[in-house]
This record gives C-alpha cells, sequence and structure tokens, in this order.
C-alpha cells in the first residue's frame, strides 16, 4: 500500500495543532463515549429512530468473512420482466440487470472512461461486488454509501487501507456497507487497487444536491440499504434533524440512474450556522479551509468536501468523533462539536458546488 502522509499534510496538521493549543490532544483521544453528546444522527444512517433492543443489524462480518457479499444486506432479487428506459440514452435495463451485482447496467458509458474490471464487474467467484454497484460507473455515489468521482488517487488508495485494517468502521451497528468495504479492500490486488483509484479519481466529480431549508419535509420510509424514498403524502414538520431523498425516485431506487441527484431538506438556518462553523470555527475548532483549500474543494491528497449529500457528510464527521473512523488529524476538529453543529456543517457545505 502506499503512504500517502506527505510533508504538505505534516505542515497542516501541524498548524491545526497549534489553533488547539488550549486543548491537549491526549485528553481528546481519551474522551470516553460517554461523555460524547448524545443525540444520534439516525437520519445520516438512513433511519427514523434510535437503535432499540431486537432490532435488525448489519450481517455479522468476522475478520475470517471469506466474501464480502457475506456481509450486505440481501433482498429478494429485482424483477427481471419489465424493461426501463431513462433520458437521454436508448439502453433499456431490468431493475435486476440494472442492479446486478457483478456487471450493474451502465447507462451513460459516453460519461466516463472504460471501466477496468474490478470496476464493471468485480470478481464473483470471491463474492466481491463490482465497484460500479454502489458507486454507480460514474463515481458519483448515493446518500447512503460514498461519493468517490474525483477524489484524489492516493486518498483512494488509503480508504482502502484503511478499511483493510478494520480502522474505517460504522458507529451505527445497522450499517453494513462499511463491513462489506472492509473485506473488499483485504481481497483486493494492488493493481485492482491501483486501477480503481486511478479510474475514479480521473473522473470529476459533478453538482449532486439540491438544498432546500424548510420547516417541512416529506415523510420517507427506510429501504434497506440506507437510502430514503419519500412518501405520498403530506409533509411534516422539520426540527433538528436533515431529510434526504432522491430529486426522482423511482430513477434512483430502480434504474439506478447515475445522472439523478438529490433533495436535501435542512432545519432553516442551519445553512448560516454551517457557514460560520466552517469558515472560522466559532471558536469551537479550526476553518475547514486550513486542510481542504480555500475553495473547500481539496488541497493535494487532502479531498475536496463541497456538493456531497449531507448523509455522507454527516455519517463521517460522526464516526471520526466517535473514533469509528481512524483519522488523527480529523478527530481534533470534530471533538468539541455536537450533533447540530456537524449537521449545519453538513448542510453548509451541501450547498455548495463542487
Amino acid at each position: 500500500m502506499y503512504n500517502i502522509i506527505n510533508k504538505n499534510r505534516f505542515i497542516l496538521f501541524f498548524k491545526l495543532a497549534f489553533l488547539f493549543i488550549f486543548c491537549s490532544l491526549d485528553s481528546l483521544l481519551a474522551q470516553n463515549l460517554k461523555d460524547i453528546d448524545q443525540g444520534w444522527p439516525n437520519w445520516a444512517y438512513g433511519y427514523l429512530e434510535n437503535l432499540q433492543e431486537g432490532d435488525t443489524t448489519a450481517p455479522n462480518c468476522l475478520i475470517n468473512t471469506k466474501k464480502a457479499i457475506d456481509c450486505a444486506y440481501r433482498g429478494n432479487p429485482a424483477d427481471n420482466t419489465i424493461k426501463y428506459g431513462l433520458p437521454d440514452t436508448s439502453l433499456e435495463f431490468t431493475a435486476y440487470e440494472s442492479a446486478y451485482d457483478y456487471g450493474p447496467a451502465d447507462w451513460y458509458p459516453q460519461d466516463h472512461p472504460i471501466m477496468p474490471d474490478i470496476v464493471a464487474y468485480g470478481r464473483i467467484d470471491d463474492g466481491l461486488r463490482a465497484c460500479s454497484l454502489c458507486h454507480y460507473p460514474n463515481g458519483q455515489g448515493k446518500m447512503e454509501n460514498g461519493h468517490v468521482a474525483g477524489l484524489p488517487y492516493n486518498y483512494i488508495v488509503s480508504q482502502l487501507q484503511l478499511f483493510a485494517d478494520g480502522k474505517r468502521k460504522s458507529s451505527d451497528p445497522r450499517k453494513a456497507n462499511t463491513n462489506e468495504m472492509s473485506i473488499i479492500a483485504r481481497s483486493l490486488t494492488d493493481r485492482e487497487i491501483d486501477e480503481a483509484a486511478k479510474y475514479f479519481s480521473s473522473i470529476p466529480f459533478k453538482p449532486l444536491v439540491k438544498v432546500i431549508e424548510s420547516n417541512t419535509a416529506p415523510q420517507v420510509r427506510m429501504s434497506m440499504n440506507g437510502l430514503m424514498l419519500p412518501l405520498d403524502k403530506p409533509f411534516v414538520q422539520l426540527d433538528d434533524y436533515i431529510i434526504e431523498v432522491p430529486e426522482f425516485p423511482q430513477r434512483t431506487a430502480v434504474t439506478r440512474d447515475p445522472r439523478v441527484g438529490f433533495l436535501t431538506y435542512v432545519p432553516i438556518g442551519s445553512i448560516n450556522k454551517g457557514e460560520l462553523l466552517v469558515l472560522t470555527g466559532e471558536g469551537k475548532t479550526v476553518p475547514c479551509s486550513i486542510c481542504h483549500g480555500l475553495n473547500l474543494r481539496g488541497n493535494g491528497d487532502i479531498p475536496g468536501i463541497v456538493g456531497k449529500t449531507a448523509s455522507y457528510t454527516m455519517r463521517q464527521l460522526w464516526d471520526i468523533k466517535l473514533g469509528t473512523r481512524h483519522s488523527p488529524e480529523m478527530l481534533p476538529t470534530v471533538i468539541n462539536l455536537n450533533e447540530q453543529d456537524l449537521l449545519a456543517i453538513s448542510a453548509y457545505l451541501a450547498s455548495l458546488s463542487p
């Protein structure tokens, strides 16, 4: 694997540490989970309520699990009889073909370079599902997984190493895809890692999210893997959480249209609050631009953080805060932020164009 901790990152990290002169990093790392704010962002993990005794949790995925697919939630096969079409393409696929684990439909092959085999097909004999299944052929991804288009090559490699080492997990035991990613990362060859990282890093990340500040939001239903889908019912009061849904639900949930984005309903005032926290730190943290660049669109091997779904951003910040996602550079920046601070940051960053 590759070591991406370079001189530039050391300089940025020490700048950050200096700004936290009044805090001891040792004490931050030793902070007990019980001392962390108990507000749990269920919405970011695809749930509406707190985990209760007896609730379904992610499939048991032990360190010696042989096939990554054994770590995933598995539903009934999709319909394979009705053909669907999408705008601006003559191709037609069934729902089954659209979501086939080892070669999902590629609706717009003109939107991306030729996919490496691991991205297009995975490895069926080893239970490694295609990268393009969850992240799409164009790398845009969805709210319940990751947006990998345009990420720096070295960053992608380093995150796969963290997954492989068990250092990037979900803090919510109901979330299954991080477990699957751990097995995938341990199973990939160096060549496959190199090919996938080169491929996704070469594709520009495109606008994905429309953020709407509102007092109300759609009622939603949960899907198996964390995609929220709107119900045809009256909107309900939106208080201290975010509701994120596909702009065109069927095209996301059934045909997996990689060009469709998301509508993100955020509480009134959260964008302004998030802007202050991101730009100034508000005495709780440091400006995000110190590491992520003046326009927050990345700095060398450090990724851009704008324009992604709020659900994704919130999960990452929360997992880092709780220690299930290893990030010694990021931990000091989030440890003093509560759930509402992180919600506001996620809302603001989602509102910016990548």
